[in-house]
């Protein structure tokens, strides 16, 4: 079969756009991703995070050094215009809201109110080809924003849908990638994103596996350098799991399964343990506010962006979800709970 010009030149410039893709993110395997930061990216977005938590004006000058980059090719949309927008934080303005950066109103919206900070708009369609390139600058950052262990951390996954179920058979965009997972609403096809934070309802820690994968399995790389209780659902009882962060100094606790045996905990612990509807508002936030969930994603990078951006956009409320634990009743959970003068006890959680 014969085909047509502009049909080859079209898929040579979708193979292109794969092989640039390929030389940011670079998949281990189906469960995780390794990003390489270049040194001018680095630099880059460390001063746009100085600009963006300081509450000064955003200098969008930067695209004759983005231009010496190969990675990155020039465009009329600069490199700060491209992180900028994928999720618009608010900082104090009238707009209480987060910017979808994968609709269109999102675009008319800047292009009417947001002309000083985005002097050079490209259109809705180049903009979404354009997005990939800020995926690396947009992990990085995401590290950079506040976080941090205070010994009482809560664990928890939520669903990532890319597709309607009766569309999975289709969906080429993530095939070999996104796979099919069961949530307490039913089975879809996509990604889980695995949360641990702290009791301010802060993110301290983050992964996004295939929807098939063990809850479990994220844990040990996710509590590095983590310390004090880490509290979750039935999903994670393991005893294998819980000796291994027995180790790190981390005390799995658990709720129980119907067919198990009560047992005995202090009692500080079974309070905390009722809280844990604290990572469940975050997720129906993530969700719902920060939009890290839809079905209209036309690239692998772009999903990223989109998750890793309204991430980054939570980050920046002003109110989050919190126990409203005072500094007294912290230092007292500290030197009686966290770090008993005991071992722990080795049971079952």
């Amino acid at each position: 079969m014969v085909m047509s010009s502009k049909k080859a030149l079209k898929q040579d410039r979708r193979g292109g756009r794969r092989e640039n893709a390929g030389r940011k993110a670079i998949w281990n395997n189906k469960d995780t991703i390794t990003i390489r930061v270049p040194k001018l990216i680095a630099t880059q977005v460390l001063e746009l995070a100085h600009k963006l938590d300081s509450g000064g004006k955003i200098d969008l000058d930067t695209k004759s050094k983005i231009a010496e980059n190969d990675a990155i090719a020039p465009s009329k949309s600069n490199f700060c215009e491209i992180i900028t927008k994928s999720k618009i934080p608010d900082q104090g303005t009238a707009h209480d809201f987060v910017i979808d950066s994968n609709s269109e109103e999102a675009t008319k919206h800047v292009c009417i109110f947001f002309q000083t900070y985005f002097p050079n708009l490209v259109s809705y369609n180049r903009f979404v080809e354009l997005e990939k390139s800020a995926l690396i600058p947009l992990c990085w950052y995401l590290h950079l924003r506040p976080r941090q262990s205070t010994g009482i951390n809560f664990i928890d996954s939520t669903s990532l849908e890319i597709c309607l179920n009766y569309r999975a058979k289709r969906n080429k965009v993530f095939k070999g990638l996104a796979n099919w997972g069961k949530s307490s609403v039913g089975w879809y096809f996509g990604f889980k994103l695995h949360l641990i934070i702290n009791e301010f309802g802060e993110i301290i820690s983050f992964m996004i596996t295939p929807a098939n994968v063990d809850d479990r399995k994220p844990v040990p790389e996710m509590t590095k350098n983590f310390f004090g209780k880490l509290f979750g659902d039935r999903g994670y009882i393991s005893q294998k799991l819980f000796e291994l962060l027995l180790q790190q100094n981390i005390q799995l606790i658990t709720t129980l399964k119907k067919n198990m045996k009560n047992r005995l905990i202090p009692i500080i612990d079974k309070i905390l343990l009722r809280k844990r509807s604290l990572i469940e508002t975050v997720n129906d936030q993530l969700k719902n506010i920060s939009q890290i969930q839809h079905t209209r994603h036309r690239s692998v990078c772009n999903f990223m962006v989109n998750v890793i951006a309204g991430l980054i956009a939570y980050t920046y409320q002003d109110k989050k979800p919190s126990l409203n634990l005072t500094t007294q009743d912290l230092n007292l959970l500290q030197e009686e709970h966290l770090f008993p003068s005991e071992p722990l006890a080795l049971t079952i959680i």
